[in-house]
């Protein structure tokens, strides 16, 4: 479905477009992000995804206390730190937050 929605070559500007997808719907949309961009597409991506920032060759930017400040490496990203830390050890945070 989503293939059809940006069928043309052009500038895509997409505002999280991970929520309500499944995990594994979300890799299918990093695989047409990639066609997309192998076609000639840009496509500028907010979201909170760490599925969506690993594509490849991507320019990531994050956008912090400090502003806007470009990433050199996906390992890099607070983002991605901060769901490896949940994920390794999720008693640690919902310790805080629930009873």
């Amino acid at each position: 479905m989503l293939r059809h929605r940006f069928n043309d070559v052009g500038v895509y500007f997409l505002d999280e477009p991970e929520s309500a997808l499944s995990f594994h719907s979300c890799l299918g949309l990093v695989s047409l992000l990639d066609t997309m961009r192998r076609e000639g597409s840009q496509v500028i991506v907010a979201t909170h995804s760490p599925l969506l920032v690993s594509l490849p060759g991507a320019a990531l930017f994050e956008l912090g206390e400090d502003g806007m400040q470009r990433c050199d490496s996906y390992d890099a990203l607070a983002l991605v730190e901060n769901w490896r830390l949940f994920l390794s050890a999720p008693g640690r945070y919902l310790r805080h937050l629930v009873e």
